[in-house]
C-alpha cells in the first residue's frame, strides 16, 4: 500500500484524489496540506508520494519540492496541474517529479498514473531486497570461498535497472515472479557462460543453482519446496508477458513494442493463435510457451539498451 500526501490548494480536488486513491485500493492518504507554507519534513515521515499542485498561493509547486527535498525527503513526486506552459512542466521534471496528471480530474488518468508509480515502487523494493541478498552472499563468500554470487558490479547494477524498464513496458512490473526475473538477470550477469547453456539446461536445475546460492542450507524437501513456488511464479509471468504482447498486437498490428518483442521472445505462431484466441474472448490458452527462450532473449535484450 502506497502512502500518499496530498499538497492542493482546492479543496474539491483534494475530496476527489482522496476518494479515487481510496476505492482504487492502490493506497491510503495520510496527510493533507493546502499549501506548501503549511507541510515540513515531519509531516511526510513515512509518504511514498507526494501528490501536488504546481500552482498555490503562497509557494508553488516547484518551490515546494525545493523545499521538501532540501529538508531531506526523498519521496517520489507527482505533478497536479492543468498548466500547458513547457516551460514549467520541464522544470518541475528538473526538480524531480515523476509524472503529471492533468485537470480537470480523469478517474482513469489517476488511477493509471498511481498504478504506473505503485509498479515503478514495487521494482525499486525488489531491487534493494536483491542487493541485500547479493551482500549477505558475498560476506558468505568471504568467510567461506565457494562459488556463490558476487557483489552486484556497477555493470550489473545497470542491467537491473534496464531489466526493470523491460518488465514495465511488458507489462509484468508487478508479477511476482518479477522479482524472481532480477535475480535470475544478476545471477546470469555473474555467470555470463551459463546464457549460452541455457537451452540445454533444465530450468530446474537453473533454479536450484540459484536458490541454493541465495538461500544456503535448506533441506532437500524445503528446497524443491522453493524451486517449484519460482517455476509457477516465473511461468504464470511470463504468460502474463505472452498475453500482453497479443493483447497490443491484437489492438494495434502496428505497436512498436509488439513488432519488436512479439517475435523475439515467443515464437510468432503462438502469438498468432494467443491472439485468435483473445478475439474470441478464450482466457485460457493452448499455446506452448518456451521459458527458457523468454529468459535468454529477455537477458540480451536488457543488455543491449
Amino acid at each position: 500500500m502506497i502512502r500518499f500526501f496530498l499538497i492542493e490548494d482546492d479543496a474539491v480536488v483534494r475530496r476527489m484524489l482522496e476518494r479515487i486513491i481510496a476505492d482504487s485500493g492502490l493506497g491510503e492518504i495520510v496527510g493533507q496540506a493546502s499549501d506548501g507554507n503549511r507541510v515540513s519534513i515531519d509531516q511526510l515521515y513515512g509518504v511514498d508520494v507526494v501528490l501536488i499542485d504546481l500552482l498555490m498561493p503562497g509557494l508553488d509547486g516547484i518551490q515546494t519540492i525545493k523545499k521538501l527535498q532540501a529538508e531531506g525527503f526523498t519521496g517520489r513526486f507527482i505533478m497536479v496541474s492543468q498548466v500547458e506552459n513547457k516551460e514549467m512542466i520541464g522544470e518541475a521534471y528538473l526538480q524531480g517529479i515523476d509524472t503529471f496528471i492533468q485537470k480537470p480530474i480523469n478517474r482513469l488518468e489517476v488511477i493509471s498514473v498511481l498504478r504506473r508509480v505503485s509498479d515503478y515502487l514495487t521494482l525499486e523494493a525488489s531491487l534493494q531486497s536483491i542487493r541485500k541478498s547479493l551482500q549477505i552472499l558475498d560476506v558468505k563468500g568471504k568467510e567461506q570461498p565457494a562459488s556463490g554470487l558476487k557483489k552486484p558490479s556497477s555493470d550489473e547494477e545497470s542491467l537491473a535497472q534496464k531489466a526493470r524498464q523491460l518488465l514495465l513496458q511488458l507489462g509484468i512490473a508487478s508479477e511476482a515472479g518479477a522479482h524472481d526475473l532480477l535475480v535470475i538477470m544478476g545471477w546470469l550477469a555473474q555467470n555470463e557462460r551459463e546464457v549460452d547453456k541455457l537451452r540445454d539446461l533444465q530450468l530446474k536445475e537453473l533454479y536450484t543453482q540459484i536458490l541454493t546460492k541465495l538461500h544456503g542450507n535448506l533441506d532437500e524437501q524445503a528446497l524443491t519446496k522453493e524451486v517449484r513456488a519460482m517455476e509457477q511464479r516465473i511461468r504464470r509471468m511470463v504468460l502474463q508477458a505472452f498475453t500482453h504482447l497479443s493483447s497490443l498486437g491484437l489492438t494495434d498490428y502496428a505497436n512498436p513494442t509488439f513488432e519488436h518483442f512479439a517475435p523475439r521472445l515467443f515464437d510468432f505462431q503462438e502469438i498468432r493463435q494467443r491472439m485468435q484466441e483473445l478475439e474470441a474472448g478464450e482466457k485460457t490458452t493452448k499455446c506452448r510457451i518456451s521459458v527458457k527462450k523468454f529468459l535468454s532473449v529477455f537477458y540480451m535484450e536488457a543488455k543491449a539498451i
